[in-house]
């Protein structure tokens, strides 16, 4: 008698177990085509080492993905080529023609002239200075500065009621008065501040008003006595002022590291006045402490006044059209405040960092 040895693997499938097979193959067959497929357009989209379009990247979507990695064997060798040479290419941003086409220029591309050749000579080196800070560190957060200093020689053009002469950046919110909450951890520490920094000026103020003690002198009762001047300090003022200069120093938004920022104490006499002017950019507010604030002296900001008052401070947009007067009798006295200027709360950190290299007072 021949016995007979059984196993599993000798019972047939049920039809329901083979069709359930035959179905997963199916699908995954299915999905390593999708995944090729993917892998092929996203390749088609990298365009050849030397492909171009009228001397630029011909769309924003090359641009972003020439540095991929997920391109085909047959553009390796290629991005890194492209990569090495990246180093060394002049790096700059979109031209107005791409904008139109409805690229942003936040998007990053390689071009050699996109500067405006009518740009002045002021515009051309703030553009190398930015160039030279990307360099460094990134294009990242440098759209609205790139776009400003692309349009500067379109400064003129501004309205008369707000048109600061070096540096416009766009899409910068602006009111001639800002209220406190935009300032308000720094506006708190110099109003709690306002008794120590009134006796340091009293203190300067009796030694005399002369140039030869710290003060520069301005027209016809107009003085001032700096503590920074463009972004530098001046050592003598401050040693004589220690607590107002350590004031300054625990404020969060002062500009004390670039030409822009200034602050210092400034005097305005009975029957003074400052003609029309404009400050140099938008990108700061002036916070004036009112120290000693006789009747009748008036600040006229965008055309709206406003008054200052003692141990109190105004947020103010000097690139407006402003005007200060003090119509005070003779023996009013002086008009005194502690000009302070600040951060713009609408410029971002990233912003602030490149206005500070751009306008280095080393530079």
């Amino acid at each position: 008698m021949v016995k007979m040895h059984w196993s599993l693997d000798m019972l047939p499938l049920p039809p329901y177990v083979e069709l359930g097979v035959h179905s997963l193959c199916g699908l995954l067959w299915t999905l390593a085509f999708l995944f090729l497929w993917h892998c092929y357009r996203i390749g088609s989209d990298l365009p050849m080492a030397g492909h171009a379009h009228g001397g630029k990247i011909s769309s924003r979507r090359s641009a972003m993905s020439l540095g991929g990695s997920c391109a085909g064997t047959k553009y390796k060798s290629q991005s890194k080529l492209f990569r090495g040479e990246q180093k060394n290419r002049f790096i700059s941003m979109e031209t107005e023609e791409d904008e139109e086409l409805g690229q942003g220029y936040l998007a990053p591309v390689l071009s050699h002239s996109l500067f405006p050749a009518q740009a002045s000579a002021q515009a051309k080196k703030l553009y190398s200075a930015l160039q030279e800070y990307a360099k460094r560190y990134s294009w990242v957060g440098m759209g609205r500065i790139h776009k400003g200093l692309r349009k500067q020689i379109k400064l003129n053009e501004h309205s008369a009621i707000q048109k600061p002469h070096l540096f416009f950046l766009p899409d910068v919110p602006s009111v001639p008065f800002f209220p406190r909450d935009a300032h308000r951890h720094d506006i708190e520490v110099l109003e709690a501040n306002y008794t120590v920094i009134l006796a340091e000026f009293q203190a300067v103020y009796q030694r005399g008003i002369d140039s030869k003690l710290g003060w520069t002198m301005g027209a016809k009762g107009q003085a001032v006595f700096p503590l920074y001047s463009a972004g530098v300090y001046v050592t003598a003022n401050c040693r004589a002022c220690p607590w107002t200069y350590r004031t300054l120093l625990s404020l969060r938004t002062f500009i004390s590291s670039n030409s822009l920022g200034s602050a210092g104490f400034w005097l305005l006499g009975p029957g003074a006045a400052l003609g029309s002017s404009y400050g140099p950019t938008n990108t700061r507010l002036r916070c004036h402490l009112g120290l000693q604030t006789p009747p009748l002296c008036e600040l006229v900001v965008g055309g709206e006044p406003q008054c200052w008052s003692e141990g109190h401070c105004l947020l103010i947009d000097d690139s407006f059209l402003h005007t200060a007067a003090h119509k005070g009798p003779p023996d009013a006295g002086p008009r005194v405040i502690l000009s302070v200027d600040v951060w713009h709360p609408n410029v971002a950190a990233a912003e602030r960092q490149a206005l500070d290299f751009m306008f280095s007072p080393d530079v």
